[in-house]
């Protein structure tokens, strides 16, 4: 008896093409009923843009409409004032005047149009560039300055001002205004808080401990990152390779923009919305504004190291003020006498400033002990009484002198 007969069967060849056309996952139907997970989370792929560089208007947007001009006229206003301020505190800091000082030279459309979306009623959280954001809001000068003369306090009241201390620390103003605009939240308030940030603090992990828990308890605050191209001298791709800082909104359910941060009117009509969602009760915001820092990071900065002049040259053409400018005069509410009304103004103020700046602040080198712990260690004592029989010395021989 033969061997049973074994019907043969044909090879079947498979392709990676078969492969993927088999794979479950192709094989599902799709849902076009079910529901996009980024839908209203993505920023848009251009950042938005009202005025040209040259400040020729473009097409108007409906969902991101032009403030009144008044408001716009304001903005001009606090701008030139805020660069003049901004160009005196740094000869201020060559002076000596100033321990340092962040310039935000370039930057005035971020620094002025956050505080202008807000009411007096909302907080501010800056950091250590925001001088010009803090005087455009009304606050004192002089008192903006102290921290960057060196002092132990930042010179003004946070909870008169609504503005918390300058931080010098990278992204911690983050986690503090989330915490505060939960707070306000859960008490039944509808403030909104601001946070400024640099695109170097987007690496930061409190920045993403923020921002998470902002969108997790809904906490209403803008995250306005200025990406002004470098963190000290480290450019921006050496940090991320996102397509931009606004698309890390998306990883926390967070509703992102970019904007063209150099462009005054479309600055204030993103944060204006951004402002509007978080006072809704609809969770935060991120805001990425494309700019530039025309001065070096601080007064202790060489920039020439790591940038060159005709980068930093090609981005005078797209001068915030000079564009708003351009833009209010086409429009016939801006006119020579008003600008050099404006130019007066500044000139005052920068005047002012440094007239109240001549006088050196009276300093007791034995208040550098104070509040370091609640109660003084056993070290701390010891070296205060170093300093004081130092101090005594010194008395001493001028007495003998």
């Amino acid at each position: 008896m033969g061997p049973p007969h074994v019907q043969e069967v044909p090879a079947v060849t498979t392709t990676p093409q078969a492969v993927r056309r088999a794979s479950p996952r192709t094989r599902r139907p799709a849902n076009p009923a079910a529901p996009d997970p980024s839908a209203g989370l993505l920023p848009q792929a251009e950042p938005v843009r009202l005025l040209d560089p040259d400040g020729t208007p473009l097409r108007p947007r409906d969902d991101y409409p032009e403030p009144p001009v008044e408001t716009l006229r304001e903005m001009y206003r606090r701008m030139v004032v805020g660069r003049r301020f901004d160009t005196q505190a740094t000869a201020l800091t060559k002076q000596g005047r100033l321990a340092v000082y962040p310039s935000a030279r370039g930057q005035e459309a971020c620094q002025v149009g956050g505080v202008l979306a807000l009411r007096d009623s909302d907080w501010v959280f800056p950091t250590y560039r925001e001088s010009m954001a803090l005087t455009a809001r009304g606050l004192d000068p002089v008192e903006v300055l102290t921290l960057l003369r060196g002092d132990w306090h930042c010179g003004y009241d946070p909870a008169v001002t609504r503005t918390a201390p300058q931080c010098t620390p990278l992204a911690t103003q983050c986690v503090h205004a989330a915490g505060l605009a939960y707070g306000e939240s859960y008490q039944g308030r509808d403030t909104v808080a601001l946070t400024f940030i640099g695109d170097g603090a987007t690496s930061e992990g409190d920045f993403h401990e923020g921002i998470n828990f902002a969108a997790v308890f809904k906490a209403p605050v803008v995250f306005l990152v200025q990406n002004n191209k470098y963190a000290i001298s480290v450019p921006l791709s050496r940090q991320t390779a996102a397509p931009s800082l606004a698309y890390k909104g998306v990883g926390y359910g967070v509703p992102s923009e970019q904007v063209d941060g150099n462009d005054p009117v479309a600055v204030l009509a993103v944060l204006n919305r951004a402002v509007a969602h978080a006072r809704a009760g609809k969770g935060p915001y991120l805001v990425e504004a494309h700019t530039y820092r025309m001065e070096p990071h601080t007064n202790a900065d060489d920039q020439t190291r790591y940038r060159d002049a005709d980068e930093v040259e090609a981005w005078r053409d797209r001068d915030p003020i000079a564009r708003l400018e351009a833009y209010l005069r086409a429009r016939g509410v801006l006119d020579d006498a008003a600008v050099a009304a404006v130019a007066e103004e500044a000139e005052a103020y920068a005047a002012t400033l440094r007239h109240r700046m001549d006088s050196q602040p009276t300093v007791d080198p034995l208040s550098l002990f104070d509040h370091v712990y609640a109660e003084p260690t056993p070290q701390l004592l010891e070296q205060r009484e170093l300093v004081r029989a130092e101090l005594a010395a010194d008395r001493d021989q001028e007495g003998d002198a």
